[in-house]
């Protein structure tokens, strides 16, 4: 690979180039719309396999080493599969890597597999942490899998995490944040703090949506089809929750929760962003799996002006209180090596552009 690769985030173009090197192979065709503006969405493979734990396969140690010393079946995907709330699950990947010696990866979930609490983390063969490939890496990419809340049909094929690829640390310090808000409005609240990212709080009022909050999972649920959008009535999956006056929300330990940032967001052209937790000190949950937003998310120009972040938000071992206007995350800004031609939201079947509190695409639209 002779390439001088550009330092920053890689664009649709550039993914493609890596794959034209041989940079990443795949067992079939891309589908149509699986290379997005500044990431490339990861296939299951034929097999799952059912496994005792979690793991990490360390230095000098394979995924596949791994797999054989916990597997307890496997189950054949290639005509669907339900995987069940609280297995684990490893899928080899339909995806390889041979990445140039300055190109590294990191890897999310899907939105929509977010918005299902579905628990994914892409696993490599030597790894010490999950979702991080580091540069130069050669070799097999698998993805565990972990349903929380609803049981899943999955088969190969199917889309629930995705891959970003970049050269160098393009990450905004304070000053770029603060630089780049005063130049393109990062969040449409002059009273919101721009500094190491965009903070971000919650929306506990419901204003414009006749008091709706957000959802509460229900329990035990029939099926959900990761492959099918539009398909399932809201009330058999989720209970709608409505402000009642005051503001605030006491999570439960074990539920899952939809709700939304009180603030819109931006993020040009230019750039792409991530969201990480605020700080683990705030509170007793976790907030969003799906980390990676777009360039052109919530861009005027690609039908955005500004979108709402949804939040996926589980509390942990104790209850507790939210309120109104609390600090919940912030996303960080980090540069594009390039301008990608599409933006999200323009023309490759984006889901939640211009977004206020929004289900996953499988639900049919509520109320």
């Amino acid at each position: 690979m002779t390439n001088t690769w550009p330092t920053g985030v890689f664009s649709t173009r550039l993914i493609q180039n890596l794959s034209d090197q041989g940079a990443i192979s795949a067992g079939r065709p891309y589908d149509h719309d699986q290379i997005q503006p500044a990431s490339l969405d990861l296939r299951l493979g034929e097999t799952a396999f059912r496994v005792r734990s979690s793991f990490l396969p360390g230095p000098g140690k394979t995924v596949t080493e791994r797999i054989e010393t916990l597997k307890l079946h496997e189950i054949d995907l290639t005509k669907g599969a339900v995987l069940e709330r609280g297995c684990v699950y490893i899928v080899p990947l339909l995806e390889s890597l041979d990445l140039p010696d300055e190109v590294s990866a990191s890897a999310n979930p899907k939105s929509s597999t977010g918005r299902l609490d579905i628990f994914t983390r892409v696993i490599s063969d030597a790894a010490r942490s999950f979702d991080i490939v580091p540069a130069g890496y050669k070799g097999a990419l698998y993805l565990e899998i972990s349903p929380r809340t609803f049981p899943v049909l999955v088969r190969t094929g199917s889309r629930l995490s995705q891959m970003r690829f970049r050269v160098g640390d393009a990450r905004l310090d304070a000053a770029g944040h603060k630089a780049l808000h005063a130049e393109q409005t990062l969040v449409f609240d002059p009273n919101m703090d721009v500094g190491e990212g965009v903070s971000l709080s919650i929306d506990l009022i419901g204003e414009g949506r006749s008091g709706l909050i957000g959802f509460r999972s229900k329990r035990h649920t029939a099926v959900v089809d990761v492959d099918k959008k539009n398909a399932l009535d809201v009330l058999d999956y989720w209970d709608p929750l409505v402000n009642r006056g005051s503001g605030e929300l006491i999570l439960d330990p074990d539920e899952f929760y939809i709700l939304v940032s009180r603030e819109s967001v931006h993020v040009p052209p230019d750039y792409a962003a991530e969201m990480v937790p605020f700080d683990p000190l705030v509170g007793e949950f976790r907030v969003h799996y799906a980390g990676f937003f777009d360039p052109g998310f919530g861009h005027s120009a690609a039908g955005g002006t500004g979108s709402r972040a949804v939040l996926e938000v589980r509390s942990r071992e104790v209850p507790f209180l939210l309120g109104h206007g609390q600090t919940i995350g912030r996303l960080i800004y980090e540069k594009m090596a390039e301008r990608p031609k599409m933006l999200y939201g323009s023309a490759l079947g984006s889901n939640y552009q211009a977004q206020s509190l929004k289900l996953s695409k499988h639900f049919k639209p509520y109320p």
